[in-house]
């Protein structure tokens, strides 16, 4: 673990009630759990960059359509260049976009980051996030995605990463290798798929689930070539025991 990284222990517990209730299919919650398990003791405790909330808002608005590199070159850079969320709200729109070219889509993630802040900062007078942790996680996540820009995903890392609130992120490793498993039906889309799986794990371990899932996405079950062989977990999925993968 590194100065910006915080283990994530199965025992970290949310401080509110689940948004969703257990899914209640109590075969389809076992298997979740099995993998998890197996997931845990192959990874075991993952570390996560924990942030304050306002800068991972921002740094997951910078993650999308790009890679981790990426958007780390132009967070470090948005805040080399304007170290207060005060001064990146008020900057010239063109020096922001300069600033974070490097996450790709810029003359659309600057002017977006910088609408947000000023939408934050004029409804509460500043732009400190921790006014969330007294609501209800539904109603968080109901402010947080009422800025353009801020979906399910990145509310949903806000939430259970910074303000131990329980709230289940799913991105694209998560959706294919949920879909895979069989653990959401096939044809459910991604905002769909966050409270679908939501109610398979229990909230006490959706930061662990949600990194140790993305890891097997990345190390074993990519998009285009799944190493079935280096997986454990082709006997509880669906997609290998069809036949779709790692049999030919």
């Amino acid at each position: 673990m590194n100065d910006n990284g915080k283990t994530l222990s199965k025992n970290d517990a949310p401080n509110h009630s689940r948004i969703v209730n257990p899914n209640p299919d109590s075969a389809l919650r076992a298997k979740a759990g099995m993998i998890y398990d197996r997931l845990y003791a192959k990874y075991g405790d993952p570390t996560w960059p924990i942030l304050p909330a306002l800068d991972e808002l921002v740094n997951t608005v910078l993650s999308q359509n790009t890679n981790d590199r990426n958007r780390d070159i132009a967070f470090a850079n948005l805040r080399r260049r304007f170290p207060t969320f005060e001064e990146i709200r008020d900057a010239d729109p063109e020096a922001v976009i300069d600033c974070i070219r490097p996450a790709g889509l810029a003359n659309q993630k600057g002017p977006r980051i910088q609408a947000i802040l000023k939408a934050i900062s004029a409804e509460r007078g500043d732009m400190d996030l921790n006014f969330l942790r007294g609501m209800e996680p539904i109603e968080a996540r109901n402010w947080l995605t009422k800025f353009k820009g801020v979906g399910l995903k990145t509310a949903s890392i806000v939430m259970v990463f910074c303000l131990k609130m329980p709230a289940f992120p799913v991105d694209t490793h998560i959706y294919r290798v949920s879909g895979r498993l069989g653990l959401r039906p096939a044809k459910m889309n991604v905002d769909a798929a966050h409270d679908y799986l939501a109610g398979l794990f229990d909230p006490r371990v959706y930061g662990p689930a949600h990194v140790n899932l993305i890891l097997l996405g990345r190390d074993t079950c990519s998009a285009r070539k799944p190493v079935c062989g280096e997986c454990l977990l082709t006997d509880l999925c669906d997609a290998f025991i069809r036949g779709e993968f790692g049999k030919a």
